[in-house]
């Protein structure tokens, strides 16, 4: 206490201080006259400071908290307590913007029944709270409109003065735009973007799901490959906006066809996959489900597509691949249903087909014969062996050039096997350059000999090497590095090079005329010709197919065919020849019909290089044909 006087005036004063005794301020009182009791004065001051200091600490107390409140509502996440009740005793302006409450709507309100919170999740995040005295994760919550909340919490346990549980502090954050950022991410990982449908990634993992449940449940199911008809034409003369939206409507119609257990699937392009589950273990009965549902498929895939400004239809082909209890791979399964959907295609598309073990030892070996075949051109195991082509007369006019394969395991391999493999895989291009180059060679090395000059030299070329770019350029380079005379070559079509494309086909076909090369137009009968493009062509020669020649003398339609053809080729003035000639009866016959050439093992089979040789020096003129060439 300070006691002072002045000649004027008294005044007495005392320390402020709070409760832990530090000063925190001076309480002054001032008298106008000189003080006469100090003592009562005294002790009615230390009141007054006791109070004043205490209503000080308050003060400070209530503006600290305040502050605190402040801070709190300036957080972007919500802030709530609870009771252990969950009664809400205090929210933040951050859980007012969060949930679209304010403080005074929600205060005393159960906050579980208020958010319509997940009772079973809620239980459980409480229960970790009782026993850990925290607990943290992700929960939806729901907005005062009714929207569900992304948020993630952080709930701790607060205690009170006697270290009893009194209340619950969560802290919630609004992950709303990290869970949206994260679904994009999951969707464009495993969700194809055009269609919206499970991509290649997806489907793995849920085919394995599948397998894997097939051998613990002892089910079945079923793998089906899905491939559109003639994609490729839509995309080409439509455009792929139009290829696009085909592919959306497709993906809907496919999602209608299987149950919700199933998985519909977009592989890319024009391929799909769907994941039948969940069907009888028994192989019959197994297949009677896989081939209802690809029956509904195919049925559903056929309707007519609306696309911007027209209707289009299309086709799908179906390869089936059934798997129970576990017995395959998702590697085996696709490679399976993929097979059965090329034997889909093979038979004609718009059909589903089952796959068969025996495909896979097909496809096997032929990958192991285009392997082969590879090697054999680097190699140089492929020859020619030709076929004489005899006038009516039994002079030779000619030979045709046919490639074989000597294999130095297998031996001779039939041309029946290794030219189709070629036309699939495009190895024909370097096959056929090959034929033609060794065919002008042997052409060239004829002119050397005046017995030989007279004869033509027919070569057989496949659509894909006609329709090869550089094709002209290497019938003139090979005829310029052989030496061999362009009109004695002949260049064997058949029709459906003529078709595809006829305007390319005349000019491709008058490109090689002016180089003197003559065409013969093989398996005449047996496509589709057109009078109307027929007549327009530099076509030298038809040939009568041998399947007609087969059963000249006891099918009448096939006689009425040759006579068909050989008045066809004398209006349109080309010269005609039958191939496949085995008998003098159909030689004869063939004769009466007015065909003057003929090809076939009724004068001779194929002969390598050196049997025609001999042949050649050792005939007469004419040649008849010997008991010793018949089959």
């Amino acid at each position: 206490m300070v006691v002072g006087q002045t000649a004027a005036e008294a005044y007495v004063g005392q320390q402020l201080c709070d409760n832990a005794g530090t000063v925190i301020g001076m309480l002054f009182v001032l008298f106008r006259q000189p003080l006469r009791n100090a003592a009562f004065l005294q002790s009615t001051l230390q009141i007054f400071a006791s109070r004043a200091s205490a209503e000080m600490e308050r003060l400070e107390a209530d503006a600290h908290i305040r502050r605190q409140a402040s801070l709190l509502d300036q957080a972007r996440d919500a802030i709530i307590v609870r009771d252990l009740q969950h009664r809400v005793l205090y929210w933040n302006q951050g859980a007012e913007r969060l949930y679209g409450w304010t403080a005074e709507q929600i205060r005393g309100q159960r906050i579980d029944e208020l958010l319509q919170l997940d009772r079973s999740a809620f239980e459980r995040a409480c229960e970790a709270v009782r026993h850990h005295g925290e607990w943290t994760g992700e929960m939806v919550q729901c907005h005062r409109d009714g929207h569900a909340i992304d948020t993630e919490g952080r709930w701790t346990l607060v205690t009170g003065e006697a270290g009893q549980a009194d209340s619950i502090l969560a802290i919630n954050t609004d992950i709303r735009e990290r869970k949206a950022t994260e679904r994009e991410i999951q969707r464009l990982a495993f969700y194809d973007a055009l269609t919206g449908l499970p991509n290649r990634m997806l489907l793995l993992d849920r085919a394995s799901h599948a397998i894997s449940t097939a051998a613990r449940q002892q089910e079945g199911g079923a793998l089906l490959f899905i491939d559109l008809d003639n994609f490729k034409t839509l995309n080409d003369t439509l455009g792929h906006d139009q290829g696009d939206l085909l592919l959306q409507q497709v993906a809907r119609r496919l999602e209608t066809c299987v149950r919700g257990s199933d998985t519909v699937a977009r592989l890319g392009g024009d391929e799909f996959v769907v994941m039948l589950e969940g069907l009888s273990p028994d192989p019959a009965d197994l297949a009677m489900e896989a081939r209802a549902a690809a029956e509904k498929i195919l049925l559903t895939l056929a309707q007519p597509y609306q696309l911007d400004g027209c209707q289009y239809r299309t086709t799908p082909s179906i390869g089936i691949a059934p798997f129970a209890r576990g017995d395959c791979t998702v590697g085996d399964l696709l490679k399976q249903a993929d097979l059965a959907m090329y034997q889909a295609k093979t038979g004609g598309r718009n059909t589903l087909r089952f796959y068969d073990p025996h495909m896979q030892a097909v496809v096997s070996a032929r990958a192991e014969l285009e392997a082969d075949m590879r090697s054999a051109l680097a190699q140089g195991e492929f020859l020619l062996h030709y076929q004489p082509q005899v006038r009516h007369d039994g002079k030779l006019v000619g030979v045709e050039a046919l490639a074989r394969w000597r294999h130095p395991v297998r031996g001779l391999v039939p041309p029946s096997e290794f030219i189709p493999v070629a036309e699939e895989t495009g190895l024909i291009l370097t096959l056929g350059r090959w034929v033609l180059h060794t065919a002008c060679q042997t052409l060239a090395q004829w002119q050397d000999e005046p017995p030989l000059r007279h004869l033509s030299m027919a070569v057989n070329v496949s659509s894909k090497q006609f329709r090869s770019a550089s094709f002209v350029d290497d019938v003139g380079r090979i005829l310029a590095v052989t030496g061999a005379p362009a009109r004695r070559l002949k260049l064997e079509l058949t029709e459906s090079v003529l078709v595809d494309n006829v305007e390319s086909t005349i000019a491709t076909m008058e490109a090689l005329r002016t180089l003197g090369v003559g065409f013969s137009l093989d398996d005449f009968g047996t496509g589709y010709s057109s009078l109307s493009y027929l007549k327009r062509m530099p076509l030298h020669q038809l040939k009568i197919d041998q399947s007609f020649v087969r059963d000249l003398l006891t099918d009448p339609n096939d006689a009425a065919i040759v006579d068909t053809i050989v008045a066809l080729s004398a209006a349109l003035g080309l010269d005609v020849i039958a191939e496949g000639v085995e008998t003098l009866a159909q030689r004869e016959m063939l004769l009466q019909a007015g065909c003057m050439a003929f090809q076939g093992y009724l004068y001779s089979r194929p002969l390598d290089d050196a049997a025609l040789l001999e042949m050649l020096h050792s005939a007469g003129s004419p040649y008849v044909p010997s008991l010793s060439s018949l089959p």
